[in-house]
């Protein structure tokens, strides 16, 4: 086929991208080199609008071993461990075949991090769906969570925690981010870089399909009418080959064979090859005829661009060969030697005795567009003149039952236990909490790990929107007891050729550095999906964070449920009754605009840290920090995690009972303390100049809002977690 300026095209390229590798090339490619062309340089693949922006994150810490630009990061946890972990989107798949799109994504992400040599020890994931009254999500929910938990429960590792949203801007274009932690001692962990001459590469894994052609760029596109017709761009995944790939890879990394090893995952042999190469500044020669297929009659260019699963590939120290193809035939796998480094620092591909593609590596990489992309700068919009609320008109506990009932509120018990977030054994706080927690084997120390994202405060002000979902992740790991180490982030957005999307990409990202940096909690992996949108529709802007942090001593764990009746629940942080864009002004006043909550990261890090120091002392028997519906709807889910109730002290605040319970101020958290430790805990809030109101004492099965309101914990129960169900069961 000759290649034309329309062909490009159709691969995603525009005029002058084309232009320019012809340029390059000094002749125009062919099909198979402008398939690789179109892979290496669409959005996913070389972050061509991003890259300008990302820089500004904040990567390097004390703990920090490896930041962004490897499969994945890795951070040091002591005594000779480290973890290992990322987040990545596959939103578009999981939107035309929810249950491949999200095992796939699944699969992916895990061996991201085995690639690294690391043992995965726990799955999270973020997934948002359109309105609950629109035709498609119920079937899209329902597909997803069976994909996420049929791949990841079959290869036997836990899910641990989760997020779920639902929203009318992803009625077109829902959002899958799967996140994996993974396990490695520091002086085994394996990288990308190919390095030596004359190296044997080989394949590894299942075979090569058809499937998966063109998956990156199509997660480099917006959706139009003809999207069904995308559907052959969805991997299909098989659990039980990556957990054969997984042992195998593990047994062969106990050795000394391994130089360098990738996943195939996004553009597959393509992306995997070239950036080996690249980073080693080498050149690589493949036959593809020695690349194991599933199929007849394929193509250079359908072996190059599948993305068909669980394939690796390795470049091995030479005489090494036969020892690894030993274990990955144990192990019931393909092993093929297809290739070798050279110092050409070309990508060299061969085809029934034919050279079918002769690019060099620096074209690909180095030369990839980088576009500044213009953007416009959000305001930050008025406060409403929300009209002081007659509590009178408005029952509370009525409110209160219909935010609990919310589905962004809501128990989402009915996804969760459909994953299996107890194999392997050292899952030590489930589902449900701030932040899921699994204990490292036979030690004493344990990680906890969360993902956050708030669509609602990025759409109304990004730049804030962005701060608070990095306090949001630092939050949850705090409640928990542990000490926040570094976060990896998936940033949803729409198109970044629309200013205002790209704006709000710019920005988001600047609030994201600004609250990271602050708080010593660098970025050390990530991921960027744009084009989230059908025609001129886009997503609200949707930063996933992934916070990681380390627990000493998993016997001082923290959990939410309240433990014990007579003792003291305290609001750790300052209320000013922010009401604008909560869920009580959005849900109950139906009033869409207004700023989100401001952000004090003074305020974040000393609240975090003050609380760190209680926690360490075992002066805190249960902890939920404040977020989404605010204090009340914190307090009725301990209440409802430790069924019991609290009876809270006569109203004090400088603003009526609505704005204080159902505000959304930030840096806040609830914490429950015994009476005997009372003194010794005011005084150290006091000395360290942390805020906190007493809100109330802990009794056996009412919540008291005062003398004449109160409602049962059961009651309370019923609300937040029937809806789901309902809703699923319809």
């Amino acid at each position: 086929m000759i290649v034309n300026e329309k062909i490009a095209i159709d691969h995603g390229l525009n005029n002058q991208e084309y232009k320019k590798i012809c340029e390059l090339l000094k002749r125009t490619p062919n099909l198979t080199e402008l398939g690789i062309f179109s892979a290496m340089w669409n959005e996913h693949c070389s972050y061509k609008s991003s890259r300008l922006h990302l820089k500004k994150l904040p990567t390097k810490g004390k703990q920090v071993i490896q930041g962004p630009g490897e499969n994945a990061g890795v951070v040091d946890i002591g005594d000779g461990d480290a973890i290992v972990f990322k987040i990545e989107s596959h939103n578009h798949p999981s939107f035309i075949e929810p249950y491949q799109g999200a095992a796939t994504g699944v699969g992916g992400i895990m061996r991201d991090v085995f690639t690294m040599g690391a043992r995965p020890i726990a799955n999270l994931n973020s997934i948002h769906f359109g309105s609950t009254q629109n035709k498609k999500t119920k079937n899209l929910l329902r597909g997803v969570v069976h994909g996420i938990g049929g791949y990841g429960n079959c290869i036997g590792v836990p899910t641990i925690a989760g997020q779920t949203s639902f929203d009318s801007s992803y009625n077109g274009n829902i959002l899958v981010n799967a996140m994996t932690l993974g396990l490695v001692k520091k002086n085994k962990i394996f990288y990308s870089k190919a390095t030596g001459i004359n190296k044997p590469v080989i394949y590894v894994g299942s075979k090569t399909g058809r499937d998966g052609i063109h998956g990156a760029s199509m997660a480099s596109a917006s959706f139009d009418e003809k999207i069904e017709d995308k559907k052959p761009t969805v991997q299909v995944g098989d659990p039980f080959t990556e957990k054969l790939l997984l042992e195998a890879c593990l047994e062969l990394m106990s050795g000394d064979s391994i130089i360098a090893i990738q996943d195939m995952g996004a553009a597959g042999l393509t992306s995997s090859s070239i950036e080996m190469a690249s980073k080693g500044n080498l050149g690589i020669e493949i036959n593809l005829n020695k690349v194991p297929t599933r199929e007849t009659n394929m193509t250079p260019y359908e072996i190059m661009l599948s993305e068909s699963q669980e394939r690796m590939l390795i470049v091995l120290e030479s005489g090494k060969e036969e020892i690894a193809k030993n274990i990955f035939h144990k192990w019931n796998l393909d092993f093929a030697v297809i290739g070798k480094t050279n110092n050409s620092k070309k990508i060299e591909l061969f085809f029934n005795n034919e050279k079918v593609s002769d690019i060099p590596i620096n074209i690909l990489v180095e030369n990839a567009p980088m576009y500044d992309r213009k953007w416009k700068k959000a305001k930050l919009p008025k406060k409403n003149k929300i009209k002081k609320i007659n509590q009178k008109d408005m029952n509370i506990i009525d409110v209160l039952k219909k935010i609990l009932s919310n589905p962004n509120i809501c128990s989402k018990e009915w996804i969760w236990q459909q994953y299996d977030h107890t194999v392997m054994g050292d899952t030590i706080q489930k589902p449900g909490g701030d932040s899921g927690v699994v204990r490292v084997h036979g030690t004493q120390k344990a990680i906890a790990a969360s993902v956050d994202s708030s669509a609602v405060y990025c759409w109304a002000h990004p730049l804030t929107g962005g701060k608070q979902v990095v306090c949001e992740s630092f939050r949850n790991l705090i409640s928990v007891g542990a000490k926040p180490i570094a976060i990896t982030n998936c940033l949803n957005f729409g198109s970044p050729e629309k200013e205002e999307n790209m704006g709000e990409f710019v920005e988001c990202v600047q609030g994201i550095a600004e609250a990271s940096k602050y708080l010593k909690f660098p970025v050390v992996s990530g991921n960027v999906s744009f084009y989230n949108q059908t025609k001129d529709i886009g997503i609200k802007p949707t930063p996933s964070i992934g916070g990681v942090g380390l627990i000493k001593d998993y016997t001082k764990m923290v959990t939410m449920d309240l433990k014990e009746i007579g003792n003291i629940v305290l609001v750790i942080g300052k209320t000013e009754g922010h009401i604008d864009q909560s869920i009580f002004a959005r849900n109950i006043l139906d009033e869409k605009n207004g700023p989100p909550p401001e952000v004090n990261l003074f305020n974040e890090k000393n609240n975090g840290e003050t609380l760190l120091k209680l926690s360490d002392n075992g002066l805190i028997k249960s902890a939920h920090d404040i977020s989404l519906g605010g204090i009340i709807v914190a307090l009725s889910k301990m209440c409802i995690k430790g069924n019991k109730g609290i009876y809270l002290e006569k109203s004090k605040y400088l603003m009526n009972e609505i704005d204080y319970f159902f505000s959304e101020d930030q840096g806040r958290y609830l914490i429950e303390i015994t009476k005997k430790d009372q003194e010794k805990v005011i005084d150290i809030l006091n000395k360290n100049a942390v805020h906190f109101d007493k809100l109330g004492t802990v009794n056996e099965k009412y919540l008291y809002i005062n003398d004449k309101t109160k409602v049962t914990i059961d009651e309370l129960k019923t609300s937040n977690t029937s809806w789901l169900n309902k809703y699923m069961s319809k």
